[in-house]
């Protein structure tokens, strides 16, 4: 298997538009100081964007309308309830995806 010279610069310029973007924002804004209420404002992004992919897995709007997913939703409310109880996210994890699976396998 052979390497072509087109390959390793596509393979340079992915890497580089992929760690741009990533690391633009450190450099530009490693000497500034952030106010608090923005500080605030970005702690709350983490739990958004987790919310909507959680959301994600188990609505859909397609061609036939909005749609719930149920096994993803009981799953997702069983994880949470473990969350809640255990406080952990190694138990969280392993526990979450080992329902999804029971459940795949009895439905």
């Amino acid at each position: 298997m052979s390497i072509s010279y087109g390959f390793i610069l596509m393979l340079l310029g992915c890497s580089l538009v992929t760690a741009i973007p990533r690391m633009l924002p450190f450099l530009v804004m490693r000497n500034m100081q952030i106010s608090e209420p923005v500080l605030k404002w970005l702690s709350y992004i983490p739990l958004c964007i987790f919310s909507a992919l959680i959301m994600e897995s188990f609505m859909t709007n397609g061609a036939q309308g909005f749609q719930v997913h149920w096994l993803e939703l009981v799953a997702v409310i069983a994880t949470l309830i473990i969350s809640l109880i255990t406080r952990s996210l190694l138990w969280t994890v392993i526990l979450g995806v080992v329902i999804m699976a029971l459940l795949r396998l009895i439905f």
